[in-house]
């Protein structure tokens, strides 16, 4: 006969609840964290364990996700990603330059503070910025209802002309949160961008995200990655800007269209790979009308297929 022990259920270390409720934080969908978070700390019973965990994920979460934060007494706004981070707690908006003081788990921005000069751009490296951020900000601004966007230095801000190599990182971020319909997405893009003096080129390279989480009557969630790469000439600054903007823009459309392409094949593709042929009901599947299930046609209905 076994032991008592032997049945009994092994109680996890408080090292092993923060990671996994670590865990859980970092993968919550777009815009759900706060959901997560408060199942967390009911299910876990343990506040030290819970606030370990949200200390160590909310960070990772927010700038993964780029959340974009009201600036308490300013206009603008500012991104919360690891290109704006100047502490651990501090993030510059290179827009405005000020510095947000962000309290991670509550996802506010506290206070704001002017950026000190070492923190900033040079004079000549700044020209170059304004002009591409401007140039962004039209295209973010034609491309997405709800999209943001910023421009850093990320190498080489101290150049003060020509001869010298410097580099930004163009960010989009975009989301769509509607919990009350069941669905989230977010669209995060970072452009890095290479000026290199000496060989008067514009080296560019994309990294684009999609994400979506559809839960009503079910868990359906979407992750896409694409990158690319492309090139253009070094050029004064606001020409720069004009050629990188519509570089993005070629690129982020194309993406598009090829997502919206591969949704309008659901039904006769991915739809089928998620059932069997011939279910154990011996009923046939009625693949002819799948517009009848409601995944299929929220999502056509979302991007406008079928119209």
């Amino acid at each position: 006969m076994a032991d008592d022990g032997e049945c009994g259920e092994v109680e996890m270390s408080d090292e092993q609840k923060k990671e996994i409720a670590k865990w859980f934080l970092i993968n919550s969908p777009a815009g759900e964290i706060q959901y997560v978070a408060k199942d967390l700390r009911s299910v876990l019973s343990d506040e030290d364990a819970y606030n370990e965990a949200a200390s160590e994920a909310f960070p990772l979460y927010n700038k993964s996700h780029m959340i974009c934060l009201e600036m308490p007494g300013t206009t603008g706004d500012v991104l919360v990603t690891s290109f704006s981070e100047i502490d651990k707690n501090e993030y510059l908006d290179p827009r405005t330059a000020h510095v947000a003081i962000i309290d991670h788990v509550k996802q506010v921005c506290t206070a704001v503070r002017p950026a000190a000069d070492e923190e900033l751009p040079s004079a000549y490296v700044e020209e170059f910025r304004c002009a591409m951020d401007a140039e962004i900000l039209k295209y973010v601004s034609e491309a997405y209802p709800k999209g943001v966007c910023s421009v850093y230095c990320i190498n080489g801000k101290d150049a003060e002309g020509p001869g010298c190599d410097f580099e930004f990182a163009v960010v989009i971020s975009a989301a769509r949160h509607s919990p009350q319909n069941f669905c989230n997405g977010s669209w995060r893009s970072i452009w890095n961008i290479e000026f290199k003096d000496d060989m008067q080129m514009l080296e560019v390279r994309g990294g684009l995200q999609v994400g979506a989480h559809y839960f009503e009557e079910g868990n359906v969630q979407l992750d896409a990655k694409h990158e690319c790469k492309d090139s253009t000439i070094f050029q004064s600054p606001e020409d720069c800007a004009i050629s990188i903007a519509n570089i993005i823009r070629h690129h982020e459309t194309e993406y598009l269209t090829s997502l919206q392409a591969s949704y309008s094949n659901l039904p006769d593709t991915t739809f089928k790979d998620l059932r069997r042929k011939l279910p154990v009901t011996r009923t046939l599947f009625p693949w002819h009308n799948t517009m009848q299930f409601s995944l299929s046609r929220d999502i056509s209905k979302e991007l406008g297929i079928g119209k």
